[in-house]
């Protein structure tokens, strides 16, 4: 005979098994993480899934399962193979470390046609659990056959299409902007986990915990700049000025280009990258706060556009760059880059008009060093390269001061703003990296 004891716990019992049942389930049901390899596009690099990473981190993605596969964009019709053999390398070292049978491939622009003829190899793309394929090369199917999420950048009709696969549309987005933002992120999470992300925003991290590395490199070759010295400088945010007399970091770059992980930073401050080189100017980085661990930091060093740069210790040059377009001609909800209090983004210099003109640097100095400024006018040869542009505006360096960088972003959000000081352009060239998200 059963005693109401023994029946209670037989039922404790039974609740208890299907409790491990529908858990292991549930577990089972839900995807296991894959590693994750983005492929950048046309003058492209790891910084254009800087914003991602971080977003997939922090919705749980370990650091190191999410990599990018850099090369030189520019010689890619001789170098195709050897991109691809990479490729073959980076997957198989993250099916070791992860232990993982597959990855999850991106692709971006350019980044769509290296991703997609190497899916045309069955033996490759059997180690491609999903692919998604942003704003580049349309297809008659999945590539190798591998399920695919082709994401356009928010023309109407897209730009293209990928037969068999789900195609989104990013409605009001441009061309970079498809690949760095959290529309698009939400998209990928949904398309890899089978369910919407806790959160699309870089969730910040404890100021302590924040650290970061990456890489100095030649653009657009991502090649690495052997010899250049990297010093990193905790700076007054009021000012740009360096706080003491020593900086918080400093580290040596070999052929790689590879530094870090910086563990010295605060998440809360500001902070100087000074790439350093002999015989040639300093490049001086000037950031936003680190909110949370960033491993895709690229310090990329144009050197062939150094000749277009008018320089003279009467006046200072500042690139400005954002990993997604500023466009000028949308009206008033245009994007507005002050410098100190003028607006070099118009209908001249950044036009948006169809998707994939807009730009995501923009270069200032006196031209001609003449001592005037024409924001209107873009300097040679800028007018002509892809993401790029320019303005001649004449920033004195008498007497030192402080030059104030404003970004108010199209679509809303508070303005972004970076002080830097008004170094000569006989010593320094200024880079004043903005955040391409909004929180």
């Amino acid at each position: 005979m059963t005693t109401r004891g023994n029946r209670f716990g037989f039922i404790a019992l039974g609740f208890v098994v299907l409790a491990s049942l529908l858990t292991a389930t549930t577990a089972w049901a839900k995807p296991k993480l894959n590693p994750i390899i983005f492929v950048h596009g046309g003058s492209g690099s790891a910084a254009q899934f800087e914003s991602q990473k971080m977003r997939f981190t922090s919705n749980g993605y370990p650091a190191r399962y999410i990599r990018a596969l850099e090369y030189d964009s520019s010689s890619i019709g001789d170098i195709l193979p050897a991109v691809h053999a990479e490729l073959d390398a980076l997957i198989a070292e993250l099916q070791v470390e992860t232990g993982r049978d597959q990855v999850d491939l991106l692709g971006h622009s350019l980044g769509t046609f290296v991703s997609q003829t190497y899916l045309a190899s069955p033996a490759r793309a059997a180690n491609v659990a999903h692919y998604v394929n942003i704003d580049g090369g349309s297809a008659d199917a999945p590539p190798g056959g591998v399920p695919t999420l082709a994401l356009w950048a928010g023309a109407s009709p897209p730009i293209g299409s990928i037969t068999g696969a789900l195609n989104v549309t990013l409605a009001d987005q441009e061309h970079i902007e498809s690949a760095t933002s959290a529309e698009s992120f939400a998209e990928m999470y949904q398309f890899f986990r089978g369910e919407a992300p806790q959160t699309t925003d870089v969730v910040a991290e404890p100021p302590g915990q924040v650290s970061i590395s990456g890489q100095v490199n030649f653009f657009p070759s991502n090649e690495g700049i052997a010899g250049a010295v990297l010093e990193i400088w905790e700076v007054d945010a009021a000012t740009g000025e360096r706080n003491g007399n020593e900086p918080v970091a400093s580290r040596l770059i070999d052929e790689t280009g590879d530094w870090g992980p910086i563990d010295e930073i605060k998440g809360n401050r500001h902070y100087e990258l000074a790439v350093l080189r002999e015989g040639e100017v300093s490049i001086n980085y000037y950031y936003e706060p680190f909110r949370r661990s960033d491993h895709f930091v690229r310090l990329n060093v144009a050197t062939g556009l150094t000749p277009f740069i008018d320089v003279s210790e009467d006046h200072a040059a500042i690139t400005v760059v954002r990993n997604k377009e500023m466009c000028g001609d949308l009206g008033a909800g245009s994007d507005v880059l002050e410098i100190d209090g003028t607006n070099v983004i118009n209908t001249t210099t950044a036009s948006c008009a169809t998707v994939g003109s807009g730009s995501a640097a923009v270069f200032l100095f006196d031209d001609g060093s003449d001592g005037i400024s024409n924001v209107t006018s873009i300097p040679f040869p800028f007018a002509f390269l892809a993401f790029l542009t320019g303005a001649d505006l004449f920033i004195p360096t008498e007497p030192p001061a402080t030059v104030s960088v404003t970004l108010t972003p199209r679509g809303g959000g508070a303005p972004h703003t970076v002080n830097v000081p008004n170094l000569p352009s006989t010593e320094s060239r200024i880079v004043v990296q903005l955040n391409d998200f909004d929180q």
